[in-house]
């Protein structure tokens, strides 16, 4: 007799994470609201944390055991829940459950970086999309949206934005042409959503490389993925990979160093300011010309 039914699927590693720093702050004694202020967090989060709906960051954790008096050992259990946690895939669908989890999910880690390199080989990334752009792309996960949670979607999701203008954090993207021409709408979207990205690396703290179709390959874009760094540097590093059926994220230092190491060689084939924006210029000069004729 199979009794795995019975007794339901093993909890994963996030939710183990989360019971067990929910534990450790109910044996300390300690309020949510308390720990949150001594963590440098919001008591909001600090709910999602124990509720297994947001993976905390290393940092957070060692700050959250430390602030309860954990001795060395749990600390170093608590490391490895949460690197396990890191280094497991979250699936979309229970993330599409909750309208605005997703954007809540993104900002919670953005909120964190100091830098943040962001590549797309197919798509313009969140943090520069139009709303309207933002609007087609979010449709496009094919979940039924009332009229109210798709336009709080969309809000979220460009008010992650806001963070481009602290001049304190330092952001990097790689798009392809290919992302730059793929089309969730009309040619006036596009054209819209091109004139976005060229406004945007303006900006002191943006740096917008793209890398055009006839650039001589250095190394294979394969998928999208996100590098997040932390006040630690490299010590406080983390990368987001999106799949198909879900995302991945993993602070293991050698993961790490191969996620920055393809950075590199796709840096190689970009250009950036002026060109780019040339560039920009005659992707939308193109987009005209097909729709005239």
């Amino acid at each position: 007799m199979d009794f795995s039914d019975e007794l339901g699927p093993a909890p994963t590693g996030r939710e183990q994470l989360a019971a067990e720093l929910r534990r450790l702050r109910d044996l300390a004694g300690v309020s949510g609201r308390d720990l949150a202020q001594r963590v440098g967090i919001s008591q909001s989060k600090v709910s999602r944390i124990e509720a297994g709906a947001v993976v905390p960051s290393l940092p957070e954790v060692t700050t959250w055991g430390k602030e309860l008096g954990v001795p060395v050992e749990t600390q170093k259990r608590l490391t490895a829940l949460t690197e396990a946690a890191y280094n497991e895939v979250h699936p979309w669908h229970s993330a599409l459950e909750q309208p605005g989890v997703l954007q809540e999910g993104a900002e919670e880690h953005e909120s964190v970086a100091t830098r943040l390199q962001i590549f797309q080989p197919s798509v313009v990334p969140g943090l520069l999309q139009t709303a309207e752009y933002a609007r087609r792309v979010i449709t496009l996960f094919h979940r039924q949206y009332a009229d109210n949670d798709l336009r709080a979607e969309v809000a979220k999701r460009v008010h992650r934005q806001l963070a481009l203008y602290d001049e304190g954090r330092h952001f990097e993207f790689l798009i392809t042409e290919s992302a730059l021409r793929w089309r969730p709408g009309s040619t006036t979207l596009l054209l819209a959503q091109l004139d976005r990205i060229a406004s945007l690396s303006t900006l002191g703290n943006v740096r917008i490389g793209l890398i055009p179709l006839h650039t001589t390959a250095t190394t294979l874009t394969t998928h999208g993925f996100d590098i997040y760094e932390g006040d630690g540097g490299e010590r406080d590093s983390s990368v987001l990979v999106e799949m198909i059926h879900g995302e991945m994220r993993t602070g293991a230092a050698k993961h790490v160093q191969i996620y920055r190491a393809r950075w590199n060689l796709l840096q190689q084939m970009a250009i950036f300011d002026d060109e780019a924006r040339k560039f920009l210029d005659s992707v939308a000069s193109n987009l005209r010309t097909e729709t005239n004729h």
